[in-house]
Parts: structure tokens; sequence; C-alpha cells
């Protein structure tokens, strides 16, 4: 139903009113997900995407079990959220350009991830150093289901893949990927203004929802100079500063 408010969201509301108004200190834990299912009585997928949610908002950080994570410079990027927006907070003096924006047909991939519609919205993206130099390359495929098929006319919402993703309600609660070394094709090194052949972190990820549906297919050229990956092992739960 149109404005129907689900009980994730009404959960991440709570916390979110909580968080604000000092009831959970800055930089301490959020009770264990058994307390909080406990407490508002939902099953874990539940608890876990309005954890999501409050983390998309920026007012929590989660990392659980063993899992990994992205850094430039030593920064960690904060996948949730983009990572155009947290190398802009971060200062990092990156420009961002689109390389391609569009619907496509591309059965392989529909068979390789399983799901019904050959159809994808392609978004194609640059990261350059302000010398022009291409330190990454990420081509990112999302089914265009329902009104993300409108997304390369209506365009990105605050210049965020990951914001527009949310607002058309598909949020990431699980990803799988792989990351090798392969060296970048002649129409690679042109895109970023690198010689052919340089090597370069390859990290292809498929993130899911919570009912295992793709959110999002993407692949990434890193510049090993500037990108890392880093394993966690330990698992937290805590609220951030205010954004």
């Amino acid at each position: 139903m149109p404005g129907q408010v689900h009980k994730h969201q009404r959960i991440a509301r709570v916390l979110a009113d909580e968080i604000r108004a000092g009831v959970h200190s800055d930089g301490s834990r959020l009770p264990g997900e058994h307390a909080l299912r406990e407490r508002f009585g939902v099953s874990r997928t539940t608890l876990r995407q309005a954890l999501r949610v409050l983390g998309d908002e920026g007012l929590i950080a989660t990392h659980a079990g063993i899992g990994s994570f992205v850094t430039f410079d030593g920064t960690p990027l904060d996948t949730r959220r983009g990572w155009t927006q947290a190398l802009a907070e971060r200062g990092v003096d990156l420009t961002t350009e689109i390389h391609r924006f569009e619907t496509i047909a591309d059965p392989a991939l529909a068979a390789e991830l399983g799901v019904a519609s050959d159809a994808f919205v392609a978004l194609d993206r640059v990261r350059r150093l302000p010398d022009g130099q291409g330190v990454s390359l990420e081509r990112s495929r999302i089914p265009a289901v329902g009104e993300l098929a409108e997304l390369p006319r209506r365009g990105l919402r605050e210049g965020s893949l990951n914001t527009a993703l949310v607002a058309a309600g598909r949020v990431t609660a699980s990803g799988e990927g792989l990351v090798s070394v392969r060296a970048i094709d002649a129409a690679e090194a042109a895109v970023l203004h690198r010689s052919t052949g340089e090597p370069f972190l390859h990290l292809a990820k498929v993130h899911r929802a919570a009912d295992g549906s793709v959110v999002e297919q993407v692949t990434s050229l890193l510049d090993p100079a500037r990108f890392q990956l880093r394993i966690r092992t330990h698992e937290t739960s805590h609220q951030g500063a205010p954004r």
C-alpha cells in the first residue's frame, strides 16, 4: 500500500530518535541483536533491515562476522553509503565521471545471477585524481525492475547510486565477491588515462537484499597503489557521529 511504513522502518525510526536524543552516547555500542530482537519482538532479518537503514543514514556503523572493506590511501570507504559520499566526507580530491548510464539487455548476466529478466541499468563510472589520472573504473549493473527502470532518465539521487537504490526500497543485506589482480586492456587504459597492461585490483561483487534477490552486481578496477582490501573478523555495532 502507498505510504505503508514497514516494521523495520518503524524500528529504525525509534532507534534513530534515541540516537539523536543522546540515549546511546556517541561511539558506544547499541544493544546486541538478541536484546534488540527481544525488545521489538521481530526476526533477525527484520532487525538487520532496520540496522541497515540506520547505517544508510550514517547513524551507526556495523561490521558482522568475517567481512571485508575497501580503503583509499588507508581510509575505510563505507560502501553502504557509496564511495562518492565517503570520499567527499574524507576530503579526498577525486572527481567522478559517468561514462555509461543506460538500460541494456544482458542475457548472460541474467543467467549468471539467476534473475528472470535480462534488463539491467548499466552505470559505468571513473574516479580521477586532479591530474586526470584514473584510479578506479566501476561498472554497476542493477536489475531494471519497478522505478529503477527509469533511473537513467531520472538520474541519480544526490549523485549517489546507493541513495537511489535505498529510495527504491532496494537495501543490501549481504554480499559476496571475488578479488583478483589483472592487467587492464587497451579500452580500459584509454578511459583511465593509464598504460595498457598495468596491474589493477579486480573486485567483482554481488549485493543481495534480505530476501536473496539481486540488488546490484558491480565489477571494479582499482589502482592498487591507492586502494586496498582489508579483512575484519570481529563483530561490532556502534553509533557513529551524527552527520
